[in-house]
């Protein structure tokens, strides 16, 4: 589910590293936004990241 439309970025997983180099578990999750998009002439709602955003930006210009 929490995953973007257009490049398919999800949630990752890694560690958490503190003084003593001790290693936990923690999640790193992508800015993800519900945004109308006009697809084909109609408004469409899609998930996308932050960047895919930008990008759809700069390319209406």
């Amino acid at each position: 589910m929490a995953k973007c439309n257009t490049c398919g970025k999800a949630t990752t997983f890694g560690h958490n590293r503190s003084f003593s180099q001790r290693a936990t578990n923690r999640t790193f999750k992508p800015n993800l936004q519900k945004v109308s998009v006009m697809e084909k002439g109609r408004l469409v709602k899609k998930t996308l990241c932050a960047k895919c955003i930008k990008t759809l930006g700069k390319s209406a210009n």
